[in-house]
């Protein structure tokens, strides 16, 4: 990557050399698959029904940045790449990639014993700014996974996810830096004149110079953890190239558009959903608005308005509030074409009340997990209107339903645990786009975070108390909100948890709102 532009003018000159269809990435389905559902009754597996995608060579050095580059046109687009809601202040492409490959060059110098081996793990805490994501494009050009936390969590949970990582070097701000464990991490404070500095430094080309894989970890990135404790997920290069050349496949031609997409991303930078969406913006040429400043609903639709916002992607929380605005509220949201909706399930009155109220918006829902990426979406108009539908599996994909006791394969329309190119099954709900064990449902935060407690004999401990003590240890997200106290857990014979039966028990358990 060039600090030059003119050394990066034909960035596209090599793509069909690097693109390959995925002829030999998955078996052909059979010709028994069924046209609508994709499953295939002699394997009992379910096929993507989308157009495969080309992708790069896997055998082929290249980094999720260099190949980003390699999809924007020639000249780079003049508009911006990059704007924070808050003060308007924005970077274009050639100054993203300019201070990409400055960040990049400064830090192999001045930490050249961190950068220069290759496999170093860069943890960062830090508040959304436009700074995040020229840190994320730099560490990854020079080799370095990047290991991004929520910087709500508390300092005891942060340090267990630098034990957990064991990371080579840390990125916090003056407000974040006091989280970090002991004195032995090297840290660099983002809002620093250090950091600052370099952002426009000036060393050769060369000195950014690093051979990255695509089966090297690009991004480690953490589960929730309420379940028990947090647990890491390592990313490729090769999952965040496969996940964007999807995007970038079904994208309308450039000329087709009277101007560029515009999206107003109010997932935070940390969390894998916003993690991904701004780097697929910048690789598609997209003008990316990242909320930097804590904002209610009506704010952040004022920043849609102000910065002619053409889609949002959001958590069903955002969508819940959107529906239930006043209509009286004068706020220009002509511009707004679609919503896409993930991180936990979006309940179908919701949906409906939301495309009453705004009827020429698609609302596109999606499911995926930090381990697996984007699993499924919606696209079309079509697709966009099954309310009670997370979209088709994206390109590529395959899944199998299988019976939570038994784990034998289930057919359609049955109910069980999926399965994504794995055997492992994933167990999870969503509160506010974050995992928790069991949820209780719930229309703002779609499930809301919920414990199951068995009584010491004798015991009279409240419900009061029991979420008090949780609060005082956890991030405000696994704050429990409901309890429930019962005789014994359910468990099979195995001694697994029956998580259907405790769900059975939370909806017929009579709460009061807390």
């Amino acid at each position: 990557m060039s600090h030059d532009d003119s050394k990066i003018d034909n960035p596209r000159q090599h793509e069909r050399s690097t693109m390959v269809a995925p002829s030999n990435h998955l078996p052909l389905p059979s010709p028994a698959t069924h046209h609508r559902s994709g499953f295939c009754p002699e394997t009992k597996t379910f096929h993507s029904l989308r157009p495969a995608v080309p992708l790069p060579t896997s055998s082929l050095p290249l980094s999720f940045p260099a190949f980003a580059l390699s999809l924007l046109p020639s000249p780079l687009p003049t508009h911006p790449a990059l704007v924070g809601s808050a003060a308007g202040n924005s970077l274009s492409f050639r100054e993203f990639f300019s201070r990409v490959h400055a960040l990049g060059s400064a830090l192999k110098t001045y930490s050249a014993a961190v950068f220069s081996g290759g496999g170093a793990v860069a943890f960062v805490l830090s508040p959304a700014s436009l700074d995040i994501p020229v840190l994320y494009f730099a560490l990854l050009s020079i080799g370095a996974a990047v290991a991004p936390a929520n910087p709500a969590a508390t300092a005891a949970e942060i340090s267990r996810l630098v034990r957990l990582t064991a990371p080579s070097i840390a990125f916090a701000t003056s407000s974040t830096a006091s989280k970090l464990p002991g004195d032995d991490l090297p840290t660099i404070i983002l809002d620093s004149p250090l950091f600052q500095s370099f952002l426009s430094a000036t060393e050769p080309p060369a000195a950014t110079t690093a051979t990255v894989r695509q089966s090297d970890v690009a991004a480690i990135q953490f589960s929730s953890g309420t379940t028990g404790r947090m647990k890491a997920a390592a990313l490729t290069h090769r999952s965040f190239i496969a996940m964007t050349a999807g995007f970038h496949a079904l994208r309308p031609r450039p000329e087709s558009r009277a101007r560029p997409e515009v999206t107003l991303l109010t997932a935070p930078l940390f969390h894998s959903l916003g993690f991904f969406v701004v780097m697929k913006a910048i690789a598609l040429g997209e003008t990316t608005v990242v909320v930097d400043h804590p904002a209610t609903v009506p704010e952040m639709l004022q920043d849609a308005e102000r910065y002619r916002v053409t889609q949002i992607t959001a958590a069903p929380p955002l969508v819940v509030a959107m529906s239930r605005l006043e209509k009286a509220l004068r706020i220009d949201l002509s511009a707004l074409q679609r919503i896409f909706c993930g991180g936990s399930p979006l309940p179908a009155e919701s949906a409906e009340r939301f495309s009453s109220r705004f009827p020429n918006v698609l609302l596109c829902q999606g499911y995926g997990s930090t381990e697996g990426g984007g699993i499924s979406r919606m696209i079309d108009v079509e697709e966009c209107h099954q309310r009670r539908s997370a979209g088709r599996l994206s390109e590529n994909v395959e899944a199998k339903i299988v019976d939570t006791i038994t784990e034998h394969s289930l057919s359609v329309g049955q109910k069980g645990e999926l399965l994504i190119k794995s055997p492992a099954l994933k167990e999870m709900i969503k509160y506010n786009a974050y995992q928790v064990l069991i949820g209780y449902p719930d229309e703002q935060a779609g499930q809301i975070p919920m414990a199951f407690v068995v009584r010491q004999p004798g015991s009279k401990i409240t419900e009061v108390e029991v979420m008090n003590f949780v609060a005082k240890q956890v991030a405000p997200y696994k704050k429990i909100r409901r309890v429930a106290f019962i005789g014994s857990i359910p468990k099979t014979a195995a001694g697994k948890i029956l998580r259907r039966e405790l769900a059975a028990t939370a909806l017929s358990h009579p709460f009061t709102k807390l």
